[in-house]
């Protein structure tokens, strides 16, 4: 039984909103914390109308909705944090969130930079991570060594990290920044941050 006790919930249970550019180890670092502490996050699934893509199903890659449906809860306030990408609608609802909590979880929502200006403004008290790179250039050397990016996709995934690694320097929208330059002693902090008393 001791062994539950080490994966006890920590004492802020608040959700946590990590952030950072694509290509910087965020989903290898929280799904780390997730096979550690296997009973206690959970990432919050989003709300999309596109279709599922091979592999992917309803309620456990996103919740696949009509537009109709989206645009109701949007009207009805049920969203945290929404964008459109490519023709398509995202979202993060109250209620996925507010689920995930009453059944005892930490919940993890992995948001791009508008999702965390739209969270912060929605009055959900919550705690904030950016995940940076060691620099720029070794964030190129990343998102290149993935091998599926094209040439004007690095590109404007730079472009992106750009302004996100600016928006990150201003005073008071991150509880902790993160630099992910060795991954077990980023988790560390990550862990330590999640856990601190």
């Amino acid at each position: 039984m001791e062994h539950h006790l080490l994966l006890a919930l920590p004492t802020d249970t608040r959700p946590l909103v990590l952030s950072g550019p694509s290509g910087v180890g965020k989903g290898t670092l929280y799904n780390l914390l997730f096979t550690r502490h296997p009973d206690t996050f959970a990432l919050s699934v989003s709300h999309t109308t596109r279709g599922p893509r091979a592999g992917e199903s309803n309620g456990v890659h996103y919740h696949f909705v009509p537009m109709q449906e989206f645009e109701d809860l949007i009207a009805a306030d049920g969203f945290v944090e929404h964008a459109q990408f490519g023709g398509n609608r995202y979202g993060t609802s109250k209620k996925t969130i507010e689920e995930q909590g009453a059944k005892g979880k930490v919940v993890l929502l992995d948001i791009e930079m508008e999702g965390v200006k739209q969270i912060k403004n929605s009055g959900i008290d919550a705690r904030y991570i950016f995940i940076a790179p060691p620099s720029e250039e070794i964030l190129e050397q990343r998102l290149r060594g993935r091998g599926t990016e094209t040439e004007q996709s690095v590109q404007k995934r730079l472009n992106q990290a750009k302004v996100e690694l600016e928006y990150s320097n201003t005073p008071g929208v991150h509880d902790i920044i993160i630099v992910n330059n060795d991954l077990e002693a980023a988790y560390k902090e990550l862990e330590e941050f999640v856990y601190k008393k």
